[in-house]
């Protein structure tokens, strides 16, 4: 038995010696409940809204009031016209549009009902939902309180328009979602264990004595992955357009540069990983833990970054499925081009360089 007991005592002591052993064991757990926790949920919280008043009276002013004073929505900008409307959604600045008709007050008194529009962003449908019955319970809990001093009931019955799904197909935000995920899988995660299996099979030596420089070595181990993840990006585009009709509104020369760029971007990641891991499977490890998850819950890709809390949603900003799937959103369903989508281009254009630049220089010092 004391033989069985210091053989258990020693096991303890090699896993708290191994602080990758601790961080698996402690840190993933820990990790994961937040994630799951604050980023998994189908409440709405802080979503941006525009208002377009057309009566400006006080009674419109109270529900403007009632919709600031609560969690879910943050008045982004008043609009003075409907021409706005589709410039506002194209910059991606608002996920609704609440519109009051002319005259709201007075036709509340003489009518007995009053228009009111909610136009909605559908290009995410869930949250497109979520904050179309949001604002109507806003508006019927405005019905409720000032019907109770009157004996002929005031009726608001808000009109409902959804913009680029107005059938609310949930596969127009499983496509470009499944795109990204299967591009990040196949580019970042398949490279990160690259250079990794050169250290591990012993031919690392081989490329010590080569004739190629660092930065020929990461470009010879990005460049067949690329057309793989090319072939990938064409054969899901393909499927979503010809089998479930997701439409391709914008420019198919830009989907492709945009595709391409976040291609490179997923690359430049999993190699700068396999340059700093020592084992394949801790490249493996780093990838799924820190690429896949995030990418699946931070992204936007299934929930809204802006119900997430304020610290989740700054460590969305580094991760480039975020800025390509607002990319790809706005190319397929808005048809927006370059002109919108710069700085989300330009995002990826500088994580490039840096992920890039990072795996050269911990290259070079692992090869000195």
């Amino acid at each position: 038995m004391k033989r069985f007991r210091g053989f258990v005592i020693k096991e303890f002591y090699h896993i708290f010696r191994d602080k990758r052993t601790l961080v698996i064991l402690f840190g993933m757990p820990i990790v994961q409940i937040l994630l799951f926790g604050y980023a998994v949920t189908n409440e709405i919280n802080n979503v941006d809204l525009a208002i377009l008043d057309k009566s400006r009276d006080t009674e419109t002013q109270k529900i403007i009031n009632d919709i600031e004073a609560s969690k879910y929505f943050k008045i982004n900008d008043m609009l003075d016209d409907e021409g706005q409307i589709e410039s506002i959604f194209k910059k991606g600045q608002v996920k609704a549009v609440l519109v009051f008709g002319p005259n709201f007050d007075k036709n509340l008194v003489t009518q007995n009902s009053a228009d009111v529009q909610i136009i909605t962003d559908a290009t995410e449908p869930n949250v497109a939902n979520s904050v179309s019955n949001y604002l109507s319970s806003i508006l019927q809990k405005y019905q409720t309180d000032i019907n109770k001093a009157i004996k002929v009931p005031y009726q608001i019955v808000p009109e409902t328009k959804m913009y680029y799904n107005p059938e609310l197909k949930s596969v127009f935000m499983f496509v470009p979602g499944i795109m990204t995920v299967i591009l990040m899988l196949v580019s970042a995660i398949m490279t990160s264990i690259s250079i990794t299996r050169e250290k591990e099979l012993g031919t690392m030596e081989i490329l010590l004595v080569s004739p190629l420089k660092p930065y020929q070595v990461i470009l010879g181990k990005v460049f067949p992955y690329v057309f793989l993840a090319i072939v990938n990006a064409i054969i899901i585009l393909a499927l979503g357009f010809f089998v479930f009709k997701m439409p391709i509104q914008g420019s198919y020369f830009l989907l492709a540069l945009e595709s391409i760029l976040f291609i490179f971007s997923a690359l430049s990641l999993g190699i700068l990983i396999s340059t700093i891991s020592e084992t394949q499977q801790t490249a493996m490890m780093a990838s799924l833990m820190g690429l896949m998850l995030p990418t699946i819950l931070l992204s936007g890709f299934i929930f809204p970054i802006s119900s997430m809390p304020v610290a989740l949603q700054v460590i969305s900003n580094i991760i480039p499925a975020k800025w390509f799937i607002i990319l790809i959103k706005g190319i397929l369903l808005k048809g927006v081009g370059i002109t919108v989508l710069w700085k989300e281009t330009l995002v990826l254009l500088a994580m490039i360089t840096v992920f890039i630049g990072v795996s050269i220089k911990k290259y070079k010092i692992r090869l000195e």
